[in-house]
């Protein structure tokens, strides 16, 4: 059973801190959810000074005053009434999952906001800064935050994870007595109002501050505004100059005076390697690479083998693919064999569907004898990994009724009043060759041989799954297994492959998988594209990583079945940009857009059902635009992202416009900006409006052309000669 049973109704302490500088805009705040009711009982800290405070200097002892330094420790002394809500109100921290019972998401070198509600009573100010601590409990150098728009109490703050591991992160709020203390100076010095005393005080707080500076970074820079301040041979306002130079301005927003401490409760955040986000797909049936078919049918058909699929690997990693993804190896029952087209009757020589699992050859850990041994599933593998390409296989939890698992295990199987044991359906469609597991008589059972399973083929090089209909299955299955392979295996992804309701799907997401198919397929209009990937990128983007596949051996759509081979280009160019992962299903490249009949969503003589061998010495193929894109994709950590998306206006909704931005290993801004036709059949052109300040030098990929676009820009697109833009920013011009 494939595809189309869519339902139909914490930081190491070398991590640099993210500055406020060379960083993209911070986004409007969204209107704050109310407080879960899911609250922790026991008070967010609150103290005077964090748990790392250094010593006090000499001066911080003369004055009786503490300083803070950068904070290695988040406060954990817990206020007297031991309240919900701090000393300074730590609201609404976002990301967060299930209330903080699940960890949020992220991948090593992925940078995400984490943003909170900060604020206190009356007029002092406020600041904010996020901690994040790595799998082994050290914390690295803070991440200030920024109010995200002035008057909102919403601050946040990019961070950046940098090894695999469960790391957590948690919001420090404090009151900042220097910016108080400014922001009262700004007022008063002018107009002369208690002149000596609001320098008295601020010379104060900075001989504070100055305890908490180490020495080699600086600390005489903020002894000399102290000095300054209680010059009295220097006109007051100088005197009060001194203390807004910037390098103490700097060294202050560094190293800043804390008061009154605090923290949110910590956050768990799983962080996985980068294949969990991003990654090119590629889907073939290794029968069907080296088969030879009679076209008249009379001589039996010759099956390829895994031997023979690995002589198209090159092709596939000449493409720039990076995944190549295998449906079900194993043997493939008898009983009740689809033949063509899904028909009820098989003849001899037809080969069933790859998902009716179990033969008395084997069952889910065996390779289907015409495709080879274990052996060749090695050598398989070996050669994908030379190439630069991992293996990922389908795992389908069902059976064909001969299957071992029928007779061994009859309790994992539904029984009619006749005894028969009741095959899969998604009315009206019926799947007589498939025998799905009841979960509600051994789940314990299920669950050890679902795992053995799986780190069988584990032990035979497989680290990426595709889950077949994981919908179909208890969600408290799915934790239960996911979490035992992450236990010993973090590295291990799973993609669900849940075209279903988005509860559930959202649910898959949050319990462990790593990537889901999504409901981009059917998602084709301006407005469609706009929302879906609006809701993807934001909030969801925690829990939930999506892999767009324009096609699957399920799903012909519609779009693809009379947009002829723009469309084909098109929605191409949208997986790719739209979604760090993303896949085809072999012979997309080749255009195959015929429906079983109109109004169908299946191919006509489906791969599903019998050998499809194809000719890859075809030059007129969409492979050199898929080549070209998989390129770009690698060269740009902006289209490595699934956040940083920002959608631009258009005076057309036949063009999209939209682009990615991310942020360089050598601190610079990578940008990527797509404008794509929608329309397969016609010329179209527009106005695409942009948030730029100034010129941009930009460079089309794809043509090789180089423009300079400002505030609005005109294009004009052919889809059948240049279907889109895919313009990078050139650094001069940042």
């Amino acid at each position: 059973m494939h595809g189309d049973t869519r339902d139909q109704s914490t930081l190491p302490t070398d991590v640099p801190d993210s500055p406020s500088t060379a960083e993209p805009p911070l986004p409007a705040p969204r209107t704050p959810r109310k407080a879960t009711a899911a609250a922790p009982k026991k008070a967010a800290a609150t103290s005077q000074r964090t748990a790392a405070a250094p010593k006090k200097t000499a001066t911080a002892r003369r004055t009786g005053a503490t300083a803070t330094t950068t904070p290695r420790k988040s406060p954990t002394r817990k206020t007297e009434s031991d309240t919900v809500i701090g000393r300074i109100p730590v609201l609404d921290v976002s990301p967060i999952v299930d209330a903080g019972r699940r960890p949020a998401k992220a991948v090593v070198g992925e940078r995400f906001l984490v943003s909170a509600s900060v604020f206190r009573e009356g007029h002092d100010a406020v600041n904010a800064n996020v901690v994040l601590r790595d799998p082994r409990g050290r914390s690295g150098p803070w991440t200030p935050m920024r109010e995200l728009a002035e008057g909102t109490d919403r601050w946040g703050a990019y961070v950046t994870p940098t090894a695999a591991g469960r790391w957590t992160y948690a919001v420090e709020a404090w009151s900042d007595p220097v910016a108080t203390w400014r922001k009262t100076a700004a007022v008063k010095l002018p107009a002369g109002i208690d002149t000596a005393l609001v320098l008295e005080e601020g010379a104060a707080l900075l001989e504070r501050a100055a305890a908490g500076v180490p020495k080699k970074d600086g600390r005489a820079h903020v002894l000399a505004a102290v000095d300054a301040l209680r010059d009295p041979g220097l006109p007051p306002l100088s005197r009060y100059a001194a203390a807004l130079a910037p390098e103490v301005t700097d060294l202050l927003a560094r190293f800043p005076l804390r008061e009154l401490v605090s923290a949110s409760r910590p956050l768990p955040l799983q962080v996985d390697r980068e294949r969990a986000l991003f990654g090119a797909w590629y889907e073939f049936f290794p029968r069907s690479e080296g088969a030879v078919v009679d076209p008249s049918g009379v001589a039996p058909p010759i099956s390829g083998t895994l031997r023979t699929a690995a002589e198209r690997l090159p092709a596939v990693a000449a493409m720039g693919f990076d995944v190549v993804y295998l449906p079900p190896i194993h043997p493939i029952g008898r009983a009740f064999r689809k033949g063509p087209n899904n028909s009820l009757t098989a003849g001899p020589y037809d080969v069933g569907s790859p998902w009716a699992i179990g033969s008395p050859e084997g069952g889910h850990d065996a390779v289907h004898p015409d495709l080879g041994t274990i052996e060749d599933f090695d050598h398989f593998v070996a050669e994908a990994g030379a190439l630069g390409l991992e293996v990922a296989l389908d795992f389908a939890l069902q059976c064909s009724p001969d299957h071992p698992w029928v007779n061994k295990h009859p309790e994992w199987f539904t029984h009619r009043p006749d005894g028969t044991i009741a095959y899969a359906e998604n009315p009206p469609k019926k799947y007589q060759d498939i025998y799905p597991v009841n979960f509600d008589q051994d789940f314990d059972g299920i669950v050890k041989e679902t795992v053995r399973i799986l780190r069988y083929w584990m032990s035979h090089g497989v680290r990426i799954f595709r889950v077949d209909n994981p919908h179909t299955k208890p969600v408290n299955f799915w934790e239960r297994v996911l979490a035992d392979i992450a236990r010993t295996d973090p590295d291990v992804i799973f993609l669900a492959e849940a075209f279903t309701r988005p509860a559930m799907m959202h649910t898959l997401g949050k319990i462990g998988f790593h990537q889901s198919y999504t409901y981009f397929t059917w998602r084709n209009d301006k407005a469609e594209l706009t929302e879906y990937l609006t809701e993807l990128t934001g909030d969801a983007a925690a829990w939930m990583r999506p892999n767009f596949f324009p096609n699957t051996p399920d799903i012909l759509h519609e779009y693809l079945q009379v947009g002829g081979k723009n469309a084909f280009a098109i929605r191409a160019i949208l997986a790719a940009t739209l979604s760090p992962s993303y896949g085809i299903y072999a012979g997309y490249e080749q255009y195959e857009n015929e429906p079983a009949h109109p109004g169908s969503e299946e191919y006509l003589d489906s791969e599903k059902y019998e050998l499809r061998p194809r000719d890859w010495t075809r030059t007129d193929t969409l492979a050199p635009l898929l080549t070209a894109i998989n390129r770009l994709r690698r060269r740009h950590p902006a289209l490595q992202q699934l956040r940083g998306l920002e959608f631009h206006a258009t005076d057309n909704p036949q063009i999209l416009a939209f682009s990615k931005t991310a942020r360089t290993e050598d601190g610079l801004e990578d940008r990527v900006i797509t404008v794509v036709t929608l329309d397969p059949h016609h010329p179209q052109e527009a106005t695409v409006t942009l948030d730029a300040d100034g010129p941009l030098t930009v460079h089309d990929e794809l043509t090789g052309a180089t423009y300079t676009w400002g505030r609005h820009n005109y294009v004009r697109l052919d889809p059948a000669a240049e279907p889109a833009h895919l313009l990078t920013v050139r650094r001069n011009s940042l």
